[in-house]
This record gives structure tokens, C-alpha cells and sequence, in this order.
């Protein structure tokens, strides 16, 4: 039994005992306020104590709460952390990603830049071989020309037009135009000469006129050497074509002498074959690979 429910059950017993010690009513009175005062104070503080006993079970209901709060939020914490962790490591990784894409996108850039001044690298390529393959065509179509030109000379087996290390010659053998050991053209060959260079002079294009000789040696007093006779015949048909109408800024004279043989001298036919005079087409260099580099490298 509590202390207060036994104090209370006793009271009666002790208000007899003391009306039996001869109290008397005034300070019988008195005595069961004053105690019923200190019951009351009592009997308040018991209550104030329940309500501390119930806030301090709550307190403690409340801190072991608390606790296991704060044992989530530590978890929560953890966890957070460790997702923090691997965003940072994703975010790294990213990052890495970022600059290897970047790293492709520069390498793609400069693909793309190469591949392109490759293209035009190409085009320019491209439109080079067409622009030779029209100029060949242009030869091939001008080499034929001048076939059809000279066609009745050929025929009669007065010259040849050949092509000679990628140029058009028209070759006259030298017993036709010159006597034997001359520079001086015969009836025969100044006719000859006269319409080869009517029909030249139609053709806008500079001749270079070797002179060459078999390899049997001349030594007179005009013509010391086959160089001599060589140039003096070659001379000889460049004043003679200017005559017929060829501007004198298109011919020009050279000697080859015995240097440039077509046939072996052995035979009759080979010395015949190698004395002759050869009009070369001169090509126009203007239209030659390069000839832009050249014209920047003239020393003027």
C-alpha cells in the first residue's frame, strides 16, 4: 500500500487519540487544517511527482527516440555520402568522357580539314590531267593537222612528219634540197622548201631548223668540219622559209652535225637517212606542267 492511501485510512484513529488526550475542539480545529493542509501539499507534490515520473518517462520515451533518429540520420548520412561519392566519381567520369570527346571532336575537325584540302587537293589534281589530256588531244589533233597538210609531199616521198622525244618534226632528207658537199639549195629543193613553208606559216608556232650529216668527214675551206656545213645548211632554209612569208621571230638555225644519227652509217641508205634537214614544232612551254614555278624563278 502507498504511504499517502495508509496516511489517509489512519486518520480517523489518530483524531480519536487525540480527542482522548483531552485536546480541546479550538486546537482540535487547528490541528486537522494545519494537517489537512500538509495532506493537501502532500497529496500535490505526490501528483507534481506523477507528472514529473510521466514527463520523465516521456522524456526518456522521447530521448530513446531521438536516439534512434539520430542513428537513421547517421545511416541516412552514410548513405548519402557514399551516393555523394559515386556522383563525384560518375561527374569524373563524365568529365573524362567531356575531354575525350572533345579530344575526338578536335581529331574529327582536323579529319575533316585534311579530308577536305585532300578534295581539293584532288579536284586540283583532277582538273590538272584534264587540262593535259586536252592539251594531248590538242597535239594529237595538230600532229594530224600537219599530216593532212604535207599529205601530197609524203606521198611523193618528199619529207616525214614524225614525233621526236614528244615533238612534231618535219624531216627533209639534205639530197634533195643541197648537192653533195653544198649549202646552196637546187631548183629542186628551194621548191620544196617554198611550199613546206606556205604551209607553215599558217601554223602559229615557232621551228627550230637542225641542220645534221652523215658521219663521213668534210674539210674545205668553206665548210671545216661537218658542224660547219651542218649550220650553213640550216641557215641556209631559215632565210629561205622567212623569204616565203615566215615571220623571222619564229625560226631559229641549229647544228647537230654527224651527233644525232636515225640509221647506222655502215650502209649507203644509213648516211643518206642521217643527212637531212629537220623543222621541229617548238612546244609551247606556257602550257608545261610547272611553267608558273619557272616564271617565278626568272632572274629577269
Amino acid at each position: 500500500m502507498k504511504p499517502a492511501t495508509l496516511l489517509r485510512n489512519s486518520l480517523p484513529l489518530m483524531f480519536s487519540l487525540i480527542a482522548a488526550c483531552g485536546v480541546n475542539k479550538d486546537e482540535h480545529a487547528k490541528l486537522k487544517t494545519s494537517f489537512d493542509q500538509v495532506s493537501a501539499d502532500r497529496d500535490a507534490k505526490a501528483a507534481d511527482l506523477e507528472k514529473t515520473k510521466l514527463s520523465f518517462g516521456a522524456s526518456q520515451q522521447r530521448g530513446d527516440d531521438l536516439g534512434k533518429e539520430l542513428e537513421a540520420s547517421k545511416l541516412k548520412a552514410t548513405q548519402m555520402e557514399a551516393e555523394a561519392a559515386g556522383c563525384r566519381e560518375n561527374l569524373a567520369v563524365c568529365a573524362r568522357d567531356r575531354d575525350k570527346f572533345r579530344d575526338d571532336l578536335s581529331t574529327a575537325v582536323k579529319d575533316k580539314t585534311g579530308l577536305r584540302d585532300s578534295v581539293d587537293q584532288m579536284k586540283k589534281a583532277l582538273a590538272s590531267v584534264e587540262k593535259q589530256q586536252k592539251e594531248a588531244e590538242a597535239r594529237v589533233a595538230e600532229f594530224k593537222s600537219l599530216i593532212q597538210r604535207f599529205k601530197s609531199l609524203i606521198d611523193n616521198g618528199t619529207l616525214r612528219v614524225k614525233m621526236v622525244d614528244g615533238r612534231m618534226v618535219v624531216s627533209l632528207g639534205a639530197d634533195i634540197l643541197f648537192p653533195s658537199g653544198s649549202a646552196g639549195l637546187s631548183p629542186e629543193g628551194r621548191k620544196t622548201l617554198v611550199d613546206v613553208a606556205k604551209i607553215l606559216g599558217g601554223v602559229d608556232r615557232k621551228y627550230q631548223i637542225e641542220g645534221h650529216t652523215d658521219n663521213v668527214p668534210i674539210r674545205t675551206a668553206q665548210f671545216p668540219s661537218n658542224w660547219e656545213l651542218a649550220s650553213a645548211r640550216a641557215i641556209t632554209v631559215v632565210e629561205t622559209m622567212i623569204d616565203a612569208g615566215v615571220k623571222p621571230e619564229r625560226v631559229s638555225a641549229a647544228s647537230f652535225a654527224d651527233s644525232r644519227p636515225v640509221q647506222k652509217n655502215e650502209s649507203f641508205d644509213g648516211r643518206k637517212s642521217n643527212r637531212r634537214i629537220e623543222i621541229v614544232v617548238l612546244p609551247d612551254l606556257s602550257t608545261l606542267p610547272g611553267f608558273d614555278e619557272l616564271q617565278k624563278l626568272d632572274t629577269k
